[in-house]
């Protein structure tokens, strides 16, 4: 039996576990992937929006405001990339001054410290390379960049560290309330028994709610989709750069990331498949069409990757975060779209508190580890690179060019509270194979010191999800003579 059960693991669930995890309690999450962070959580623009867009008194308004303060801290105790490079929300044309106008004094209701228009003088020597046409903006210092998943994938391993158990390849099938009180989850591959249960599920929250009690309310999914720039073009931009919001979201944006790319996008489209996360011809040049618009000087012929995610949009205009009336230690944490990420922080302690009301005995824990710390090598002194790889010369031999990255960072990636098991999984926790050939060049070694330091054979090591099989097996030569592939 545990105290509480949290179902997903992208930044939400995370969240919530990272709060959790600080009393005592015996604490589960349920995974359905074999990793976390796999959802929306790795597929996004890696903002930490400042929290100007959302109503006043909505819950996506005050979350976003707290989130957004509480994330620079986190990311500092947990050595998350993040930098607060501010944002500028751009009128392209003098007619869309006023709804800068109503963006700046929706703002200042929410709190959003530092707010500031900026007219055409002002904007053009913040962003030289902005449209000429650009009449004004909206500018936020208090907006950043961050690794999304790994900001998810650190608060997730805080959790675990702390006493949490995470379940990876563990959908929820079913969900039934226990005689006694509490629930008991199915999954594939186990039972679980809780007594209080926290659904973050993401685009699949409204069918686990729909697992104990009649639905309440409905996903409507909506796809993005992105450029990713190379490393060249990261200077183009200095803020995060919005085109004024319309009914569809926050627009097509180009910014810079933690990483030194640039990324751009994204568009919005409605789709029935929850985890279609595919590029369209036609997507991608609504985005190029809608980014050049704001900054023309984009080079589309630098573009090193395409890639899409899915919003858990829902059919309410805010968050769904409410407890069951029926089964009081039940708690929705669903519809989380944009700035879902940016308010992550203080939805998962908004759940604690939640839970609290409902009669968790939250007593804090004797010990909380509240910190963490990554080896990254191309960040070190040539002195502390020395001693470094005196104590383990795998640090000395790079294996991913493009990054910087050694054959000791891949290794470590491969150990610790939450491990990578894939290559994709060591892609988002050191970066091997984010670089200008996208792991052309390093995948088949990150490959082979997988297969090495999990003692499986190269052919059972996957890309990410089940049946992603990197090779089929070795290559030998046919009755003709050739190579069969």
């Amino acid at each position: 039996m545990y105290d509480v059960i949290v179902i997903g693991c992208g930044v939400t669930g995370a969240a919530a576990a990272y709060h959790l995890a600080r009393f005592d309690v015996r604490l589960a999450v349920l995974e359905a992937n074999n990793d976390v962070a796999c959802g929306a959580t790795k597929a996004n623009s890696a903002i930490i929006h400042a929290g100007y867009d959302p109503a006043p008194g909505t819950l996506m308004a005050r979350l976003n405001v707290e989130g957004n303060a509480m994330a620079g801290e986190i990311c500092e105790k947990l050595d998350v990339p993040f930098a607060r490079i501010g944002s500028l929300v751009a009128a392209l044309h003098e007619d869309q001054m006023p709804l800068l106008e109503e963006l700046y004094w929706r703002g200042t209701a929410n709190g959003v410290p530092g707010l500031r228009l900026l007219r055409q003088g002002e904007v053009r020597a913040a962003e030289p390379n902005l449209a000429e046409t650009a009449a004004g903006a909206l500018y936020a210092p208090s907006a950043g960049v961050v690794d999304p998943w790994g900001f998810a994938l650190a608060m997730a391993q805080t959790a675990v560290r702390n006493g949490a158990e995470l379940f990876l390849q563990h959908p929820v099938t079913a969900i039934e309330p226990l005689e006694a009180g509490g629930f008991c989850v199915t999954t594939p591959r186990g039972r679980f028994e809780t007594r209080y249960l926290v659904n973050a599920a993401g685009v699949d929250a409204d069918r686990v709610h729909a697992m104990l009690e009649a639905p309440s309310f409905e996903i409507r999914p909506s796809r993005g989709e992105y450029y990713l720039m190379d490393k060249s073009e990261a200077a183009l931009v200095r803020h995060v750069v919005f085109q004024c919001p319309g009914p569809q979201g926050k627009g097509v944006l180009v910014s810079p990331t933690v990483h030194g790319n640039l990324i751009v996008g994204p568009n919005a489209e409605d789709t029935p498949d929850r985890h279609d996360v595919g590029s369209t011809a036609a997507g991608l040049a609504e985005v190029r069409e809608k980014a050049l618009l704001s900054v023309p000087g984009l080079r589309f012929d630098r573009n090193i990757r395409n890639f899409s995610g899915v919003r858990a949009n829902s059919d309410r205009d805010d968050f769904i975060i409410e407890r069951s009336e029926r089964w009081p230690a039940f708690l929705d944490l669903a519809g989380i779209k944009s700035p879902g990420l940016s308010s992550a922080p203080a939805i998962g302690k908004l759940a604690a508190e939640m839970l609290a009301e409902a009669g968790l005995d939250l007593r804090p824990r004797a010990v909380f580890c509240d910190e963490r710390k990554v080896i990254r090598v191309k960040d070190l002194s040539q002195r502390a690179l020395d001693e470094l790889i005196r104590e383990d010369a795998r640090y000395g031999r790079v294996v991913c060019r493009c990054e910087s990255v050694t054959e000791g960072e891949i290794a470590a990636a491969l150990r610790g509270p939450v491990p990578a098991t894939t290559v994709n999984g060591v892609k988002r926790r050191c970066y091997a194979g984010m670089g200008r050939c996208q792991g052309g060049f390093c995948g088949p070694r990150v490959q082979a010191i997988i297969a090495r330091e999990l003692g499986i054979p190269p052919e059972e090591v996957l890309l990410e999800q089940p049946g992603s099989w990197m090779v089929c097996g070795e290559a030998g030569r046919g009755k003709g003579g050739a190579n069969d592939v």
